[in-house]
């Protein structure tokens, strides 16, 4: 598993870079540079693999300020940038990230990386949080096909994603990298109308079910606060 997965990783991120990156970038990046002062890419340590921090590259979707490592956006947060908003829409702020999986410190499926500020913020609330450390973040994971996007604004939402990286880590396997995947993938496509989209694996994230693996409401263990010792 986890050479073939090393293999899927450095083929996939090989050709992104090679035939998409090398001139897409450049044009995002002289957008980025033309909508607002700083530099195109923004890189920020993360969380990785055995708590190993690690360079986490993106496209700067936000004013440069200072507090870009301790407080996430959220919501309507007045330090994104009009074209940032655009790019974290559409997750086009997150193409950097192929080098991160061509250089081997993330992988393509997986849990996606926090910052150190937050998994401190969130060991107070989820029970045993550093099982996530077991494997590489990703780009995207199974938390994330099942509409679990951006950053969890409340406890619940917080439950349901841990709950979902659970689940990858104790059953990961290079199929259900690629359900994930290919799932990813049609969540990215332009929605249809309601009146035109039948039911189908990339459901909408508040009925969603796409993987139909037991049920999307976390276990009552991780609805229980952390019990300090």
């Amino acid at each position: 598993m986890t050479f073939l997965k090393r293999t899927f990783d450095l083929l996939i991120s090989t050709l992104v870079i090679l035939g998409i990156l090398s001139w897409l970038l450049p044009i995002l990046a002289f957008l980025i540079k033309r909508d607002s002062r700083g530099p195109a890419f923004f890189v920020q340590k993360r969380v990785g693999k055995d708590g190993k921090l690690f360079s986490c590259f993106k496209l700067r979707s936000m004013v440069v300020n200072p507090h870009a490592d301790q407080h996430p956006v959220a919501g309507d947060d007045g330090r994104i940038t009009p074209l940032g908003s655009w790019l974290r829409l559409s997750h086009l702020d997150e193409l950097p990230q192929f080098f991160n999986v061509f250089l081997g410190t993330m992988s393509l499926v997986g849990p996606r990386p926090y910052m150190p500020a937050d998994c401190q913020r969130f060991a107070a609330i989820v029970p045993d949080p550093t099982f996530r450390q077991c494997v590489k973040p990703g780009m995207t994971g199974m938390a994330q096909s099942k509409g679990l996007h951006g950053c969890p604004f409340d406890r619940n939402t917080l439950f349901q994603r841990y709950h979902w990286d659970d689940f990858y880590v104790r059953n990961g396997s290079f199929g259900l990298d690629l359900r994930i995947l290919w799932i990813t993938f049609l969540n990215l496509l332009p929605p249809r109308r309601p009146d035109e989209a039948p039911e189908s694996l990339s459901a909408p994230s508040d009925h969603i079910s796409v993987l139909r693996l037991e049920k999307r409401k976390a276990p009552v263990r991780w609805l229980q606060p952390r019990q300090h010792k």
